[in-house]
């Protein structure tokens, strides 16, 4: 990760090591000894409204995109850590138990980093050999009253938050006042616009039959006598012998032609169409009970609890 660039990292996108998109990296956070990077905070839940800390061990950059070596599901279950503020040691501790990485690697890589760099400028610089080891030695001698300090204030806390909530449990014990704190579950719904399918116009060309009726005309020949009497009608030459005579008749015959001519225009229009929709899920809150001595005689518990120790928490 040391090679990262920390400003491209702000501005892309994580995915999981399956592939599936998680969301923007909020911030980097840079070890106090080392400065490299060791966290970033990814935007996860509904609307993005969550942040989760991911180490940056394993992650790789490609492009725009930052490719965290654990699954959306992992990640999404990560420790609920404030991301407003500095983390504290037992904070980190808890991150890499989580993501079962080794905590005390994690804090002295850079006391590593800097003994490496004091070494190569002796090397490079032989006139002040001397100098060059006694920094060398007091850099060792820091990181580890460093990592001794770390582990000293991680214990320290973990005892104080035992010491807070074992006097807790004695003043509820004792009858003085207490209270707790009740939570739950609230859904906040939303609604998304996504792509729900298309319309399109398609053209196709069907045949129909058609049968139409039209009327034609044509031409008969029907035979026609008329007598001659004397010299009325037709004069003859009184020859007899072979004449012949042609008529020429005519009809009609139905014609069919064939034209496209534009009948109808079709189109699509959009419409916004307003609806409810049941959303369902399932919300946990918190019940509390309140214990009297009573209850717990009738239990068979002593006043400190189960077998003499504090009640549980």
């Amino acid at each position: 990760m040391t090679t990262f660039d920390v400003n491209a990292i702000l501005s892309s996108t994580a995915y999981s090591s399956d592939g599936d998109k998680i969301g923007k990296v909020e911030q980097v956070f840079l070890d106090d000894n080392s400065g490299e990077p060791t966290f970033l905070t990814v935007n996860t839940g509904l609307f993005g409204a969550k942040e989760n800390f991911v180490p940056v061990k394993g992650a790789r950059q490609d492009g725009d995109r930052v490719v965290l070596p654990y699954t959306k599901d992992v990640i999404k279950d990560a420790p609920k850590v404030d991301a407003d503020q500095h983390l504290s040691p037992a904070e980190e501790e808890e991150l890499y138990r989580y993501y079962e990485l080794n905590y005390d690697d994690g804090r002295t890589a850079g006391t590593e980093h800097d003994r490496s760099a004091a070494a190569a400028g002796t090397d490079r610089d032989r006139s002040a050999a001397a100098a060059g080891t006694a920094g060398v030695a007091g850099t060792a001698a820091a990181g580890r009253d460093r990592r001794d300090g770390d582990v000293a204030d991680r214990d320290a806390v973990v005892a104080d938050r035992d010491r807070a909530a074992g006097d807790q449990d004695r003043a509820a014990v004792a009858g003085e006042d207490a209270s707790v704190v009740r939570h739950e579950e609230r859904l906040n719904v939303g609604t998304q616009e996504r792509e729900a399918g298309h319309a399109r116009l398609r053209k196709y060309v069907v045949t129909d039959h058609e049968t139409v009726d039209v009327p034609v005309e044509r031409e008969e020949v029907t035979v026609e006598r008329t007598p001659l009497n004397g010299t009325e009608g037709r004069v003859d030459n009184g020859v007899i012998g072979e004449e012949e005579v042609d008529v020429t008749l005519h009809e009609e015959r139905p014609v069919v032609e064939k034209e496209a001519v534009a009948v109808e225009e079709v189109g699509l229009n959009k419409q916004t169409v307003r609806e409810t929709q049941r959303v369902e899920a399932d919300v946990q809150k918190e019940q509390v009970d309140v214990e009297t001595d009573v209850d717990r005689k009738a239990a068979g518990r002593d006043d400190l609890g189960r077998d003499g120790d504090l009640p549980r928490r």
